[in-house]
Protein backbone atom coordinates (compact mmCIF):
# COMPACT_ATOMS: atom_id res chain seq x y z
CA UNK A 1 0.00 0.00 0.00
CA UNK A 2 1.29 3.27 -0.75
CA UNK A 3 1.81 5.78 1.86
CA UNK A 4 1.26 9.81 1.51
CA UNK A 5 2.47 11.91 3.20
CA UNK A 6 0.66 15.12 3.62
CA UNK A 7 3.76 18.29 4.80
CA UNK A 8 1.33 21.72 6.12
CA UNK A 9 3.40 24.85 7.19
CA UNK A 10 1.20 26.34 9.87
CA UNK A 11 1.31 30.58 9.55
CA UNK A 12 2.79 31.08 12.94
CA UNK A 13 2.60 34.81 14.74
CA UNK A 14 5.70 35.86 16.73
CA UNK A 15 4.97 35.87 20.44
CA UNK A 16 6.32 35.93 23.29
CA UNK A 17 7.78 32.66 25.40
CA UNK A 18 6.07 31.92 29.15
CA UNK A 19 7.20 30.23 31.97
CA UNK A 20 4.28 27.99 31.08
CA UNK A 21 5.37 27.21 28.22
CA UNK A 22 8.42 25.72 29.68
CA UNK A 23 7.46 24.08 33.08
CA UNK A 24 4.34 22.93 34.89
CA UNK A 25 2.94 23.37 38.30
CA UNK A 26 4.13 19.83 40.45
CA UNK A 27 1.24 18.22 41.69
CA UNK A 28 -1.08 19.65 38.81
CA UNK A 29 -0.87 16.70 36.55
CA UNK A 30 -3.15 14.07 34.68
CA UNK A 31 -3.32 10.22 36.08
CA UNK A 32 -3.30 7.29 34.46
CA UNK A 33 -5.94 4.97 34.74
CA UNK A 34 -6.54 1.02 33.45
CA UNK A 35 -9.52 -1.65 33.26
CA UNK A 36 -10.36 -4.75 31.85
CA UNK A 37 -13.63 -5.06 29.30
CA UNK A 38 -14.96 -7.03 26.80
CA UNK A 39 -16.24 -5.81 23.27
CA UNK A 40 -19.30 -7.34 21.41
CA UNK A 41 -20.94 -7.09 18.42
CA UNK A 42 -18.06 -7.61 15.98
CA UNK A 43 -18.60 -9.15 13.02
CA UNK A 44 -16.25 -12.48 13.31
CA UNK A 45 -13.39 -10.43 14.58
CA UNK A 46 -13.26 -11.29 18.20
CA UNK A 47 -11.27 -14.04 19.50
CA UNK A 48 -11.88 -17.27 20.82
CA UNK A 49 -9.58 -17.36 23.92
CA UNK A 50 -10.12 -18.66 27.22
CA UNK A 51 -9.84 -16.06 29.27
CA UNK A 52 -12.41 -14.24 27.26
CA UNK A 53 -15.10 -16.62 27.34
CA UNK A 54 -14.30 -16.90 30.98
CA UNK A 55 -14.98 -13.32 31.24
CA UNK A 56 -18.17 -14.08 28.89
CA UNK A 57 -19.09 -16.64 31.26
CA UNK A 58 -18.63 -14.17 34.41
CA UNK A 59 -20.70 -11.19 33.24
CA UNK A 60 -23.36 -13.75 32.23
CA UNK A 61 -23.53 -14.99 35.52
CA UNK A 62 -24.10 -11.56 37.17
CA UNK A 63 -27.10 -11.32 35.21
CA UNK A 64 -28.43 -14.52 36.13
CA UNK A 65 -27.62 -16.81 33.38
CA UNK A 66 -25.86 -19.53 34.08
CA UNK A 67 -24.05 -21.26 30.93
CA UNK A 68 -21.09 -23.92 30.57
CA UNK A 69 -17.85 -22.09 29.38
CA UNK A 70 -17.26 -24.50 26.81
CA UNK A 71 -20.73 -23.99 25.65
CA UNK A 72 -19.54 -21.16 24.45
CA UNK A 73 -18.28 -20.40 20.36
CA UNK A 74 -18.16 -16.96 19.11
CA UNK A 75 -15.84 -15.20 17.63
CA UNK A 76 -18.09 -11.77 18.02
CA UNK A 77 -15.88 -10.46 21.20
CA UNK A 78 -13.01 -9.61 22.16
CA UNK A 79 -11.46 -9.10 25.43
CA UNK A 80 -9.36 -6.08 25.67
CA UNK A 81 -7.42 -3.60 28.06
CA UNK A 82 -8.69 0.08 28.46
CA UNK A 83 -6.57 3.27 29.31
CA UNK A 84 -7.45 6.42 29.43
CA UNK A 85 -5.82 9.96 31.77
CA UNK A 86 -7.96 11.69 34.22
CA UNK A 87 -7.09 15.39 33.72
CA UNK A 88 -6.64 17.17 37.12
CA UNK A 89 -9.56 18.78 38.91
CA UNK A 90 -11.66 16.45 37.36
CA UNK A 91 -15.55 16.55 38.62
CA UNK A 92 -17.70 14.02 38.51
CA UNK A 93 -20.07 13.10 35.31
CA UNK A 94 -16.75 14.88 33.27
CA UNK A 95 -16.31 12.95 29.92
CA UNK A 96 -13.18 11.80 28.69
CA UNK A 97 -11.33 9.70 26.06
CA UNK A 98 -10.42 6.33 26.54
CA UNK A 99 -7.86 4.24 24.62
CA UNK A 100 -8.53 0.60 23.72
CA UNK A 101 -6.41 -2.42 22.57
CA UNK A 102 -6.99 -6.38 22.44
CA UNK A 103 -5.36 -8.87 24.81
CA UNK A 104 -6.41 -11.97 22.22
CA UNK A 105 -5.98 -12.66 18.58
CA UNK A 106 -8.80 -10.78 18.20
CA UNK A 107 -8.90 -9.24 14.07
CA UNK A 108 -10.74 -6.24 14.29
CA UNK A 109 -12.39 -4.25 17.03
CA UNK A 110 -13.97 -1.27 14.36
CA UNK A 111 -17.15 -0.84 15.59
CA UNK A 112 -17.62 -3.09 18.46
CA UNK A 113 -19.50 -1.94 21.75
CA UNK A 114 -17.64 -1.93 24.77
CA UNK A 115 -19.35 -3.26 27.92
CA UNK A 116 -19.36 -1.21 30.93
CA UNK A 117 -15.78 -1.14 32.20
CA UNK A 118 -14.31 -0.13 35.79
CA UNK A 119 -11.26 2.15 35.32
CA UNK A 120 -8.88 1.97 38.19
CA UNK A 121 -5.86 4.20 39.28
CA UNK A 122 -2.58 2.66 40.46
CA UNK A 123 -4.41 2.89 44.57
CA UNK A 124 -6.61 0.54 42.93
CA UNK A 125 -9.87 2.49 42.88
CA UNK A 126 -12.61 2.81 40.70
CA UNK A 127 -12.39 6.99 39.57
CA UNK A 128 -14.07 6.46 35.61
CA UNK A 129 -16.62 4.16 34.27
CA UNK A 130 -16.03 3.43 30.29
CA UNK A 131 -18.63 1.91 27.96
CA UNK A 132 -19.74 3.06 23.89
CA UNK A 133 -18.30 2.56 20.57
CA UNK A 134 -15.34 1.49 19.13
CA UNK A 135 -13.84 3.44 16.62
CA UNK A 136 -10.25 1.81 15.32
CA UNK A 137 -6.80 2.87 14.23
CA UNK A 138 -6.44 2.96 10.68
CA UNK A 139 -3.22 1.20 10.69
CA UNK A 140 -3.91 -0.72 13.19
CA UNK A 141 -7.94 -2.34 13.87
CA UNK A 142 -6.88 -4.31 17.17
CA UNK A 143 -6.31 -1.21 18.74
CA UNK A 144 -8.93 2.12 18.73
CA UNK A 145 -10.53 4.80 21.00
CA UNK A 146 -13.83 6.35 22.03
CA UNK A 147 -14.09 10.39 22.37
CA UNK A 148 -15.66 11.00 25.27
CA UNK A 149 -16.01 7.47 26.09
CA UNK A 150 -15.44 7.07 29.87
CA UNK A 151 -17.28 9.42 32.58
CA UNK A 152 -15.45 10.76 35.68
CA UNK A 153 -17.13 8.82 38.85
CA UNK A 154 -14.58 9.96 41.59
CA UNK A 155 -12.47 12.48 42.23
CA UNK A 156 -8.97 12.73 43.36
CA UNK A 157 -8.36 14.94 46.22
CA UNK A 158 -5.92 17.88 45.83
CA UNK A 159 -6.87 20.81 48.25
CA UNK A 160 -5.08 23.42 46.23
CA UNK A 161 -7.00 26.44 47.94
CA UNK A 162 -4.91 26.65 50.86
CA UNK A 163 -1.91 26.11 49.64
CA UNK A 164 0.60 29.08 50.33
CA UNK A 165 3.25 28.12 47.72
CA UNK A 166 4.21 26.48 44.81
CA UNK A 167 7.00 24.29 42.87
CA UNK A 168 7.57 24.82 39.26
CA UNK A 169 9.54 21.91 37.41
CA UNK A 170 11.13 22.37 33.88
CA UNK A 171 9.97 20.45 31.24
CA UNK A 172 13.61 20.10 30.44
CA UNK A 173 17.03 20.84 32.56
CA UNK A 174 18.03 23.99 32.41
CA UNK A 175 20.40 25.86 34.77
CA UNK A 176 19.86 29.18 32.39
CA UNK A 177 16.23 28.47 32.45
CA UNK A 178 15.97 27.80 36.21
CA UNK A 179 17.63 31.11 37.04
CA UNK A 180 15.60 32.90 34.80
CA UNK A 181 12.49 32.51 36.01
CA UNK A 182 13.48 33.01 39.35
CA UNK A 183 14.79 36.40 38.31
CA UNK A 184 11.40 37.14 36.23
CA UNK A 185 8.83 36.04 38.89
CA UNK A 186 11.11 38.23 41.48
CA UNK A 187 11.34 41.50 39.14
CA UNK A 188 7.07 41.29 38.40
CA UNK A 189 6.16 40.91 42.06
CA UNK A 190 8.91 43.20 42.79
CA UNK A 191 9.73 40.49 45.84
CA UNK A 192 12.03 37.79 46.24
CA UNK A 193 9.24 34.56 45.80
CA UNK A 194 11.23 32.75 43.85
CA UNK A 195 13.97 30.53 44.62
CA UNK A 196 15.78 28.00 42.15
CA UNK A 197 15.81 24.62 44.38
CA UNK A 198 17.84 23.15 41.65
CA UNK A 199 18.26 23.38 38.18
CA UNK A 200 14.55 21.96 36.96
CA UNK A 201 12.78 23.38 40.30
CA UNK A 202 11.67 26.34 41.79
CA UNK A 203 9.74 27.42 44.21
CA UNK A 204 7.53 30.12 44.77
CA UNK A 205 5.90 31.88 47.87
CA UNK A 206 2.55 32.79 47.37
CA UNK A 207 1.46 36.61 48.20
CA UNK A 208 -0.83 37.08 50.96
CA UNK A 209 -3.16 39.44 49.23
CA UNK A 210 -3.64 36.64 46.16
CA UNK A 211 -5.68 34.20 45.73
CA UNK A 212 -3.85 30.80 44.51
CA UNK A 213 -5.49 30.62 41.53
CA UNK A 214 -4.91 34.17 40.26
CA UNK A 215 -1.21 33.66 41.80
CA UNK A 216 -0.40 30.78 39.30
CA UNK A 217 -2.15 31.98 36.36
CA UNK A 218 0.07 35.09 36.61
CA UNK A 219 2.83 33.18 37.13
CA UNK A 220 2.64 30.96 34.03
CA UNK A 221 2.05 33.71 31.70
CA UNK A 222 5.22 35.64 32.68
CA UNK A 223 6.93 36.59 29.69
CA UNK A 224 10.11 34.61 29.04
CA UNK A 225 11.76 35.29 25.58
CA UNK A 226 10.20 36.33 22.38
CA UNK A 227 10.72 33.42 19.91
CA UNK A 228 8.39 31.25 17.90
CA UNK A 229 6.63 28.42 19.75
CA UNK A 230 8.00 25.73 17.39
CA UNK A 231 5.70 22.35 17.55
CA UNK A 232 4.93 19.28 14.71
CA UNK A 233 1.81 17.59 14.67
CA UNK A 234 1.67 14.11 13.56
CA UNK A 235 -2.01 12.23 12.76
CA UNK A 236 -1.49 8.98 12.38
CA UNK A 237 -4.62 7.82 11.59
CA UNK A 238 -4.68 10.81 8.37
CA UNK A 239 -1.05 9.73 7.72
CA UNK A 240 -0.53 13.43 7.79
CA UNK A 241 2.32 16.10 9.46
CA UNK A 242 2.19 20.06 10.20
CA UNK A 243 5.24 21.20 10.56
CA UNK A 244 4.50 24.72 12.25
CA UNK A 245 7.21 27.28 10.44
CA UNK A 246 10.69 26.31 9.11
CA UNK A 247 11.93 24.22 11.64
CA UNK A 248 15.87 23.74 11.07
CA UNK A 249 17.57 20.15 11.32
CA UNK A 250 21.06 20.39 12.80
CA UNK A 251 23.82 18.40 11.15
CA UNK A 252 22.89 14.82 12.23
CA UNK A 253 23.37 11.04 10.78
CA UNK A 254 20.73 8.29 11.72
CA UNK A 255 21.47 4.65 10.48
CA UNK A 256 18.16 2.34 10.70
CA UNK A 257 17.31 -1.03 9.62
CA UNK A 258 15.95 0.20 6.25
CA UNK A 259 17.65 3.61 5.68
CA UNK A 260 20.32 6.01 6.95
CA UNK A 261 20.08 9.53 6.89
CA UNK A 262 23.08 12.18 6.52
CA UNK A 263 21.81 16.37 6.96
CA UNK A 264 24.96 18.15 6.69
CA UNK A 265 24.38 21.81 6.86
CA UNK A 266 27.83 23.04 5.45
CA UNK A 267 26.76 21.06 2.05
CA UNK A 268 28.72 18.78 -0.06
CA UNK A 269 30.71 21.11 -2.32
CA UNK A 270 30.74 20.96 -6.08
CA UNK A 271 28.47 18.29 -7.29
CA UNK A 272 26.95 17.42 -10.93
CA UNK A 273 23.68 17.24 -10.42
CA UNK A 274 22.85 15.83 -14.10
CA UNK A 275 25.18 12.69 -13.51
CA UNK A 276 22.29 10.29 -12.69
CA UNK A 277 24.75 8.09 -10.71
CA UNK A 278 23.89 10.97 -8.47
CA UNK A 279 20.73 12.38 -8.75
CA UNK A 280 19.06 8.77 -9.51
CA UNK A 281 16.55 10.90 -11.85
CA UNK A 282 15.65 13.42 -8.68
CA UNK A 283 15.56 17.03 -8.50
CA UNK A 284 17.51 17.31 -5.96
CA UNK A 285 20.46 19.17 -3.70
CA UNK A 286 23.05 19.21 -0.95
CA UNK A 287 21.96 19.50 2.21
CA UNK A 288 19.54 16.62 3.02
CA UNK A 289 20.26 12.84 1.93
CA UNK A 290 19.29 9.47 2.26
CA UNK A 291 20.99 6.62 1.30
CA UNK A 292 19.00 3.29 1.15
CA UNK A 293 19.94 -0.47 1.41
CA UNK A 294 18.76 -2.52 -0.87
CA UNK A 295 15.68 -2.79 0.92
CA UNK A 296 14.30 0.28 -0.90
CA UNK A 297 15.11 0.92 -4.75
CA UNK A 298 16.54 4.54 -5.23
CA UNK A 299 20.58 3.90 -4.06
CA UNK A 300 20.44 7.52 -2.84
CA UNK A 301 18.30 10.00 -3.02
CA UNK A 302 18.90 14.20 -2.10
CA UNK A 303 16.75 17.11 -1.65
CA UNK A 304 17.90 20.60 -2.73
CA UNK A 305 17.30 22.90 0.41
CA UNK A 306 18.95 25.56 -0.80
CA UNK A 307 19.12 27.05 3.17
CA UNK A 308 19.16 25.60 5.91
CA UNK A 309 17.88 21.86 5.82
CA UNK A 310 14.15 22.05 7.67
CA UNK A 311 11.84 18.72 8.63
CA UNK A 312 9.44 19.79 5.67
CA UNK A 313 13.06 18.97 3.46
CA UNK A 314 13.70 15.83 5.64
CA UNK A 315 9.91 14.53 5.22
CA UNK A 316 10.07 15.19 1.36
CA UNK A 317 12.85 12.88 0.68
CA UNK A 318 11.63 10.26 2.79
CA UNK A 319 8.62 10.16 1.00
CA UNK A 320 10.36 9.52 -2.25
CA UNK A 321 11.75 7.06 -0.36
CA UNK A 322 8.26 5.26 0.09
CA UNK A 323 9.57 4.93 4.08
CA UNK A 324 6.50 3.66 6.33
CA UNK A 325 4.80 6.43 8.38
CA UNK A 326 5.74 4.64 11.35
CA UNK A 327 9.34 5.02 10.72
CA UNK A 328 8.93 8.82 9.82
CA UNK A 329 7.72 9.27 13.13
CA UNK A 330 10.11 7.11 14.83
CA UNK A 331 12.98 9.29 12.44
CA UNK A 332 11.45 12.46 13.77
CA UNK A 333 11.59 11.68 17.60
CA UNK A 334 15.06 10.08 17.04
CA UNK A 335 16.31 13.84 15.86
CA UNK A 336 14.43 15.40 19.02
CA UNK A 337 16.19 12.88 21.43
CA UNK A 338 19.52 13.72 19.68
CA UNK A 339 18.91 17.70 20.01
CA UNK A 340 19.40 17.94 16.24
CA UNK A 341 15.63 20.16 16.33
CA UNK A 342 14.28 21.81 18.92
CA UNK A 343 10.30 21.16 18.87
CA UNK A 344 7.50 19.81 20.87
CA UNK A 345 6.13 16.56 18.60
CA UNK A 346 2.30 16.07 18.98
CA UNK A 347 0.95 12.54 18.02
CA UNK A 348 -2.49 12.48 17.29
CA UNK A 349 -4.61 9.12 17.16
Amino acid sequence: MKIFITISLLICSLYSQTIKDISNVIGIRDNQLIGYGLIVGLAGTGDKSKFTMQSLQNLLTNSYIKIPAGSINSKNIAAVMVTADLPPFSRQGDKIKVTISTIGDAKSIDFGELLMTQLKGVDGNVYAVAQGTVVANTNNKTTGFIYDGATVENEIEYELQHEKSIQLSLYKNSARNADLIEKKINETFGQKLAIALDTRTIEVQKPNNMSIVSFISKVENIELDSTFRKKLIIDVNRESIVAGGDIVISPVVIARDSFTIRIDKSGLGEVDWNNPSINKGVDIGDNVRIADKPVVDINNAMINTKKEPTVADLVRSMKVMKVPMSEIIDTLKMIKEMGAIDVDIELRG
